[in-house]
């Protein structure tokens, strides 16, 4: 087989797993639109929140030690325990619901029947606060983000395709591990949104929000359900990132890269989004693989969002979203 055909076929397999990551971050984009039809800006900072207090729960760093410090003219940092990965992500999930009932109880509740590019307005707004919080509770330094994942090559992919083709595929354990959380993590949330009572009251809301008020269901407790698993998809999201690049402020602009996954699968499709985000990765490698090297390298960069804007052209509503019909 040419070295061409195979160096295409271990671009593609990278290509599907960095699609997975992509559609991490999307879910949680489509998870509050479908329930409250908000675009919420702020689901990358989310994820970089989510991130940063993992990573000083482990540490056991003090909140806001720096602005603690400057206040008292003291000199603390950590507690000086450190906490097992599991048991922080537990923590942080707290954290995360604890963040949820606070955007609903502070900024949405009183945004209820605004305009939606007011409710936009307000995740920017929310997005910047988030992220300032987030530099006065753990400080701005890039960290390393460690829960026991697996990461670099994988040996028995690279084995067996060395044996089978004469050349090894490098794939990273991590985004193996990645793409089945991912994949449990789609198929949880339909069981949810399908089997549980919770699920079909979120799928009420979904469809007309005055119909599930008059059958009793509290749109406050949705919404809230809605931002708190938005918020677990983010840390979910956060750990794969972090874990793979860092945790560092530039992880809140992967949210950006979520746009174009979002604009071919649709907003209101959970299946759209990891198809979309599948779409992106493979896309943007191969494109880079193939035509890269003619334009200048770097291809990466806006692919995805040239390959968006000429889709909207085709299908505006993506390829699982529900095409609005406006009658007048």
């Amino acid at each position: 087989m040419p070295d061409q055909v195979l160096f295409a076929m271990e671009v593609t397999l990278n290509g599907l797993m960095a699609g997975v990551l992509y559609a991490l971050v999307a879910l949680g984009f489509v998870l509050i639109f479908k329930a409250s039809g908000i675009f919420n800006f702020a689901q990358g900072v989310m994820a970089l929140f989510a991130a940063m207090t993992l990573v000083g729960i482990m540490e056991g760093q003090v909140p806001f030690s720096h602005l603690i410090n400057a206040t008292f003219g003291t000199d603390i940092h950590h507690f000086g325990w450190q906490v097992p990965a599991l048991l922080a992500i537990v923590l942080t999930t707290g954290v995360m619901v604890v963040l949820a009932w606070c955007v609903q109880r502070f900024v949405m509740g009183h945004l209820v029947n605004q305009e939606p590019i007011i409710l936009f307005m307000a995740t920017i707004g929310l997005a910047y606060f988030l992220e300032g919080v987030s530099d006065l509770m753990w400080g701005s330094e890039i960290r390393t983000l460690d829960v026991g994942l697996p990461q670099g090559i994988n040996e028995t992919i690279d084995a067996f395709t060395y044996d089978l083709f004469g050349y090894g595929f490098f794939i990273d354990n991590l985004d193996i591990v990645a793409s089945v959380i991912a994949a449990l993590l789609v198929a949880g949330l339909v069981v949810f949104a399908q089997y549980t009572k919770q699920g079909r009251a979120m799928r009420a809301v979904a469809d007309d929000h005055q119909a599930a008020l008059s059958v009793g269901i509290s749109l406050n407790f949705i919404w809230v359900l809605v931002w708190s698993i938005a918020g677990f998809v983010a840390l979910v999201a956060g750990i794969m990132w972090g874990t793979k690049s860092g945790v560092q402020f530039s992880l809140s602009l992967i949210a950006l890269k979520a746009l174009p996954v979002l604009m071919l699968g649709g907003f209101t499709s959970i299946p759209g989004a990891i198809v979309g985000g599948l779409i992106i990765g493979v896309g943007e490698k191969l494109f880079e693989f193939l035509l890269g090297g003619l334009m200048g390298g770097a291809t990466e960069n806006w692919f995805a969002y040239v390959l968006a804007l000429l889709f909207l052209l085709v299908r505006p509503q993506g390829l699982f979203g529900e095409k609005i019909i406006e009658r007048v």
